[in-house]
């Protein structure tokens, strides 16, 4: 019996099915929930007129994070899942690291996120923190697929997709 779930999301769809599971779990075990989004401030930067709005670019992005965080939170309670939230500031650290950070200090049972099933040349260029915090993590990781992920690796390996509940 989990008592402690920690759902990691960011704003596609693949982190709501996760959170839809992490949701349903701490529902099945009456476990605390808590969901949590790391600010990736990097990734706006990539842009070279980003840095003459650099202080707007971070309170934009901790703005949007707060209001993912709420609609999250809002979406576990109409479920009836009392959750908290956590922002974590990337700070130059992997996401994966962030988050098996705070896990650690939180000390869940379970660890719930989406993958996005990517493979080949897409996985090597873009990485998998998914796949990071699955190799390290010290307690049980469930991982939720995409959609689109879940069709492509039933395609992969030659066979027609078939609707299988995620439960």
């Amino acid at each position: 019996m989990y008592r402690k779930i920690l759902v990691a999301i960011d704003d596609s769809a693949t982190s709501t099915r996760a959170l839809d599971e992490a949701i349903r779990l701490a529902t099945d075990q009456r476990a605390q929930l808590c969901i949590v989004h790391v600010v990736e401030p990097l990734a706006a930067t990539l842009y070279p007129e980003a840095g003459m709005f650099a202080d707007e670019l971070l309170a934009s992005l901790r703005e949007s994070a707060q209001a993912l965080l709420a609609r999250a939170g809002a979406r576990a309670a109409r479920r009836g899942v009392n959750a908290r939230t956590a922002l974590v500031d990337n700070g130059g650290y992997p996401v994966a690291q962030l988050v098996l950070a705070y896990a650690k200090r939180w000390k869940p049972g379970v660890i719930v996120l989406g993958t996005h099933g990517r493979r080949g040349l897409q996985h090597l260029l873009m990485g998998s923190d998914a796949e990071t915090i699955l190799r390290e993590a010290t307690v049980p990781v469930l991982l939720v697929r995409s959609p689109a992920g879940a069709r492509a690796k039933g395609a992969a390996r030659g066979r027609k997709p078939t609707a299988r509940s995620t439960r």
